[in-house]
């Protein structure tokens, strides 16, 4: 159900973005770069956490409303930016990212960097502006700016450069992967659960879920890293062996890591008691993260 389910999200986000690009004054080359990147085939998992947490906190047939669309196609534009500067020449050098040549390796590299840019900022002026109260947007640009920057995934994309060819502890494994890709994923809970009014416990609930499931999403990237083919990722296989990535699996081992990965996905199970059966996609969500195989 719950793959089903993503991939109606990931056609209405497409949607959502069309229509909010299709009102932008950009210049044909640079949109024609940015579509490039923001259509190409992915799952939008953040987008639909965002969805899906509004929905659960929502007033009964109130459900997702127009200010988590908007916080759904923000959080997917910031992802993709990520992307695409984590594919540069000066990053990971990565040739492909969803089936397809990366943006870098389509235009060229000036055009990546200045699509990237251009992602980021847009993914702000549209929360600024589309959502329809004041004191929503200001907390959504604040969540979607700290787990996005300095404190969040930048800091983790820093350490994650820092801890090449060194020899990894877990405390620096945990702290990169927090940053680098888990803030992520609590901020699309957080952004949701703020678009459906929810109350501060629901809030910290979904908050910790959101940690919880985008920790485990990243031990899976790192074992998938080394157990999948190119093919099956959508992105160059074995990178973090090559360039001596500080990954789960390198630095505590495969065994271990799947055990850490089954852990967080049932801790992050245990967190939506509260909420009952209204939070089964959610939980159907932590289970497909961890038996994915792509």
């Amino acid at each position: 159900m719950v793959d089903s389910e993503l991939r109606k999200n990931a056609q209405f986000i497409s949607y959502i973005l069309q229509q909010l690009l299709a009102s932008q004054q950009i210049k044909d080359d640079l949109k024609e770069a940015i579509g490039y990147a923001l259509f190409a085939p992915g799952k939008r998992i953040r987008s639909a956490l965002v969805l899906w947490c509004c929905e659960l906190v929502s007033l009964p047939k109130v459900g997702v409303n127009r200010n988590a669309e908007i916080a759904a196609a923000a959080i997917e534009m910031v992802h993709t930016y990520s992307l695409i500067h984590d594919d540069l020449p000066a990053m990971d050098n990565d040739d492909l990212r969803r089936g397809i040549p990366t943006c870098h390796k389509a235009f060229n590299e000036v055009t990546a960097i200045l699509t990237g840019d251009a992602l980021l900022t847009l993914a702000f002026e549209i929360l600024a502006k589309e959502v329809d109260d004041a004191a929503v947007a200001v907390k959504l640009i604040g969540e979607l700016a700290g787990a996005a920057g300095p404190a969040g995934m930048i800091a983790g994309q820093m350490a994650d450069l820092r801890a090449e060819g060194k020899n990894g502890s877990e405390e620096i494994l945990e702290y990169i992967h927090i940053n680098k890709t888990a803030k992520m994923f609590r901020c699309a809970a957080a952004m949701g659960a703020i678009c459906g009014g929810a109350g501060k416990k629901e809030y910290d609930y979904l908050c910790e879920y959101g940690l919880k499931i985008g920790l485990g999403f990243q031990i899976a990237d790192d074992i998938l890293d080394v157990s999948a083919s190119s093919e099956q990722l959508g992105k160059t296989a074995g990178k973090d062996a090559k360039a001596a990535k500080c990954t789960y699996p390198a630095v505590v081992g495969m065994k271990k890591a799947k055990e850490l990965e089954k852990k967080l996905a049932d801790e992050a199970m245990a967190v939506l008691k509260p909420f009952g059966k209204k939070a089964d996609i959610l939980r159907q969500l932590a289970i497909a993260l961890l038996e994915r195989t792509k």
